[in-house]
Parts: C-alpha cells; structure tokens; sequence
C-alpha cells in the first residue's frame, strides 16, 4: 500500500498516467475512490494523484484531537512534495475544495491552477448559513454517536431533497464507493465535521490566490454552493464558472464525461498547453 509521510501520519495515495500532475481532494465522509472516473479519463495525459484526507480512508485518523484547513493544506504540502511534484493542478471537491484554496493560499508558488467543485468558502453569507455552520454541524457528531454514520448521512440526504430536488444526484453511487472502502470511525467524523464547521477559523485571504481557477457545479446543486461560485467569481482575479449538466453535489460521479472532459480542457489552460478558457459544452460560463 503505497503511503508517503505526511506529518505526523502515514497518508495513502495513488498516482498514475505521466505528464503535468493533477491532485484530487476528496469531499469528507468519502475518500480518493471517488475519483476513478477522472483518473481513468486523464492518465493518458497527466499524472494523476488520489489520496484519503486524513481521518479518511487507508489513510486513517491520528491522535490528534482537532482537524482544521490549514493541518489539511500542511498534509497535502508534504504530499507534493515527497512525489516531487511540479506546481500541479489542485482539485477539490466541497471540503477537498476547502483544502485546495486553504493550499493556494498557503504555498502560491507550489500551485498552477486550481479547480473548485461543488464547494465553498469560509465566509458565512446568510442566516441558515450560519446555523447550518455554528449549530447543526456541531449537532452532527452526537447524533452519530446515537444513530450512526449511515443513517445521519441518509437522513441528511433526505432533508436535502426536499429544498433542492436531485441535489444528491447518483446518490447509490456514493453510497457504494462507502461501501468498498473503509469506513470512517465516530471519532474521525466529529473531526472532521467540526474542522468543516470552523472552517471561518482559518484566514482565507482569497486575494491571494492568483492562479486560473475553474468552478464547477451540478444543475441541481443547493443554493447555498450557487452564492458561494458567484462570491468566488467575484472575488478571483482569473476565474471561470461551469454547470455540470444533470448534476447534484458529487457533480464528478453524476456526469463523469462532461466533468473529466472540463478538467482536461481547464488543466491544459493552466500548464500553458493552450490559451482557452477552460469551458464545457453546453455549461454556463462566467469569466473575467
């Protein structure tokens, strides 16, 4: 099982294909499987590196009692740098979104562009915001302990569904790449949920990020990942917008064609193989 030092833990990655490198986060409570389909698409022209977050997966949790953004960006530092990876194209999907702008911000010289699926930022825009972030996301670790992972997480789902239909998209999909992997403990969770819940906590000088960053989102996402692609847009110097057609929250496994094909086009872009924006066919792009 190949893991490279990372910290204090022994993280577990993949990397595969040759070529400019693409490193892909992971959301949280899934780990680096969910990237099979990219991998596949991609290795033909890029190195490709999967790995589990840590608390996720063969990566596994630590003695550590708190996770935050910038324990997760240090994690990731140190994976590119054990592979000897040049300035690769970071991917991240919700919290793996989080970790990639916490990067960028961290090492901006370590970094060719940035790709932020489905995901946010620290900065709290409304009041269900907020107590989505400071009260039922810390309710969350609790419940666990009472009803489990599975049944918090298929609840969560359903809640969902009911104020933003088919934002759980293929959910039988993320439901099996939990099923072959290895299972997140109770005590990991509530680190990694709280690490989510403070993630304000962390200075996110977006500012500071300079590379071409592209946002991609499912149709079908919620509103609040909506608020938060136009406050990227914003804000970022060099950005561009796709809607992944069909999609909900894991837009990569809802539609993994279009999705693999806007990664490709964008990591091309960033790299300097071409000079496009880094679109997709049939999305709505916003660049500035």
């Amino acid at each position: 099982m190949p893991t490279v030092r990372t910290n204090d833990i022994e993280t577990y990655y993949e990397r595969r294909g040759d070529g400019p490198a693409i490193v892909f986060v992971h959301g949280s409570i899934v780990d680096s499987g969910m990237w099979d389909d990219q991998v596949a698409a991609l290795r033909d022209e890029f190195t490709t590196v999967v790995y589990d977050v840590r608390g996720h997966g063969r990566t596994g949790g630590s003695s550590r009692d708190r996770y935050d953004m910038a324990l997760y960006a240090s994690d990731l530092h140190e994976l590119v740098t054990a592979l000897d990876l040049d300035r690769p194209v970071i991917c991240g999907h919700s919290m793996g979104g989080l970790v990639a702008q916490a990067y960028a911000i961290e090492y901006p010289d370590e970094v060719c562009g940035l790709l932020l699926a489905n995901t946010f930022t620290p900065t709290i825009l409304t009041r269900s915001e907020w107590f989505l972030r400071r009260v039922a996301m810390n309710a969350f670790p609790p419940l666990v302990r009472v009803v489990g992972i599975e049944r918090l997480e298929r609840f969560n789902v359903w809640v969902a569904e009911r104020f933003s239909k088919g934002v759980s998209g293929d959910y039988e999909r993320v439901e099996m790449l939990r099923e072959d992997g290895t299972t997140i403990t109770t005590a990991e969770f509530g680190k990694v949920i709280r690490s989510m819940a403070r993630a304000h906590e962390h200075p996110f000088d977006l500012s500071a990020i300079g590379v071409p960053t592209l946002i991609l989102y499912g149709e079908n996402e919620k509103g609040l990942v909506r608020d938060h692609a136009r406050l990227l847009s914003d804000t970022l110097v060099d950005c561009a917008v796709d809607v992944v057609p069909g999609g909900g929250h894991a837009s990569n496994l809802d539609n993994p064609a279009f999705f693999s094909a806007a990664v490709r086009q964008f990591a091309n872009r960033a790299v300097g193989r071409n000079g496009e924006t880094a679109t997709g066919e049939d999305a709505e792009t916003t660049t500035k």
